[in-house]
């Protein structure tokens, strides 16, 4: 039976945190003097309100031990929680956004997807600023606890192949997840350190160096600039950027086994290497064509090509050019690169790299039993047997990711957006990617000007795909809910 005390517990410690990481943007607009600051205290009083009153309603239930559905439960409803009172902000500021405009704003920082429905990001408060980065900061680290602890355990999409030997048991996630707690901090922070310090280095001033720095590691996207990196001007700050958003699509934790075993562990991670390779190949394919057909020179075709290749695929969603003058061959390769993601264990979004292996390894098992039907072939990824549950979790995220592609574009296409905005809105909110394709939604635009019925699906399907999906629908299945 679901133990829906013990949700609110959880949901209480979470909700007091949120409005106590509310005070910080709070300070900042204080201390420069916008009136933001009062958006902020009566957002961080409400949500603490909420807070306390889970707590002191559920203050027996710390200890208990959290069953399967009770963590399925928990996972979405943290996303959705700190999505809606993350809003607040938005909403009660003085130029107040709409309840549906802030709610996806909210859901697109906190799901790291980084498209936004504010028209001149230039205009909004430092406060304001900072808070959009803090949401896609805590948003990456919510993301790697749940691909590295929670995933695992609940055998989300295949996920299981991560699983280590002390989460065998579900009432071990909570435990688990503080053991890794503070060595994923201690990771994400140093690298948005030295982000941050490269950025200053690089020609920001320190405070778009610490927004952008969060929204890097976060993989996120949101920038202090309406034009992104385009606005910025500088070759040096591309080229730092593009090795940022390559290290945050690595699994954090590979961070701490090459400290205590050295490169060799990045070598013989099959993930990492083939990750690393779709990237450098997709970059050469996008970077050849804008030389060759002179759109750019050589150096403006690397800086801008592995620049915009590499923030769609890994899902940040930066952009320093606006590639729809490109010509259709990027665009398409945008598109599909949008799906692809980088490592599981990272902040990156959409289908992420290990699946795509293990259904290569499926499907060239599948070939070899046809040419030799006695044979014995075992799959296998990372130098380990594939084990049939996985092989069937991986083909079954594969088929509900792609048929609830479908379904949500054809619901924008109620909504008279055209094909082109129907299908890239549906695969950048489902992929968490950022901006689309098109002159609406493209990299120099908002999503702003879109109904409110197609921005209510996409902030459903951002939720979606940060979720692995599987992860949200298992709760609508009637029989989740049975004893």
């Amino acid at each position: 039976m679901i133990n829906f005390k013990i949700i609110l517990n959880v949901l209480g410690y979470l909700l007091t945190a949120l409005s106590i990481v509310m005070l910080i943007p709070m300070l900042v607009d204080l201390g420069i003097g916008n009136d933001s600051w009062k958006s902020f205290i009566t957002s961080s009083i409400i949500t603490f309100g909420f807070g306390v009153t889970f707590l002191i309603s559920t203050r027996n239930e710390e200890n208990n031990k959290i069953l399967m559905q009770d963590a399925f439960l928990i996972t979405t409803l943290s996303w959705l929680s700190i999505s809606i009172f993350g809003a607040f902000p938005f909403y009660f500021s003085e130029n107040g956004l709409s309840i549906t405009n802030s709610i996806f704003e909210s859901m697109s920082g906190i799901t790291t997807t980084g498209s936004s429905v504010i028209q001149n990001v230039e205009a909004l408060t430092e406060g304001m600023l900072i808070w959009r980065g803090l949401l896609q900061w805590m948003g990456g680290i919510g993301i790697i606890v749940m691909a590295v602890s929670i995933l695992p355990v609940l055998r989300v999409g295949g996920m299981q192949v991560f699983r280590m030997e002390s989460s065998d048991t579900t009432d071990k996630i909570l435990p688990r997840t503080t053991q890794i707690a503070s060595a994923v901090i201690i990771i994400y922070l140093a690298l948005t350190l030295i982000c941050l310090i490269a950025y200053w280095l690089g020609g920001m001033n320190i405070f778009d160096a610490l927004v952008h720095s969060m929204t890097t590691i976060a993989t996120g996207g949101f920038s202090t600039q309406n034009n992104s990196f385009a606005s910025f001007n500088n070759n040096s700050l591309e080229y730092m950027a593009i090795i940022f958003m390559i290290l945050s699509s690595l699994p954090i934790l590979i961070y701490l086994e090459i400290f205590k075993d050295g490169l060799r562990k990045l070598i013989l991670d099959t993930q990492i290497v083939t990750f690393l390779a779709i990237i450098l190949f997709s970059s050469l394919l996008v970077i050849v064509y804008l030389w060759v057909m002179e759109i750019k020179n050589i150096e403006e075709a690397i800086r801008s090509g592995s620049f915009n290749v590499i923030s769609i695929i890994t899902g940040t969603g930066y952009t320093s050019d606006n590639y729809n003058l490109w010509g259709p061959f990027p665009i398409y390769l945008l598109f599909f690169g949008m799906f692809i993601g980088g490592c599981a264990g990272s902040t990156t979004c959409g289908i992420k790299v290990f699946r795509f292996q293990i259904l290569f390894q499926t499907l060239k098992m599948q070939i070899q039993k046809l040419l030799h039907p006695h044979g014995v072939f075992v799959p296998h990824y990372n130098h380990k047997k594939i084990e049939e549950d996985v092989t069937s979790s991986v083909m079954s995220f594969f088929f509900i990711f792609i048929l609830s592609f479908i379904v949500i574009t054809l619901l924008l296409s109620t909504t008279e957006l055209d094909f082109v905005t129907s299908l890239s809105a549906a695969a950048t909110s489902l992929a968490n990617v950022g901006p689309g394709l098109g002159e609406m939604i493209g990299p120099e635009n908002s999503f702003y000007e879109i109904s409110t019925f197609a921005k209510w699906v996409l902030i459903f399907s951002m939720l979606l795909g940060r979720l692995e999906i599987l992860t949200v629908l298992v709760i609508l299945h009637p029989a989740f809910w049975k004893k």
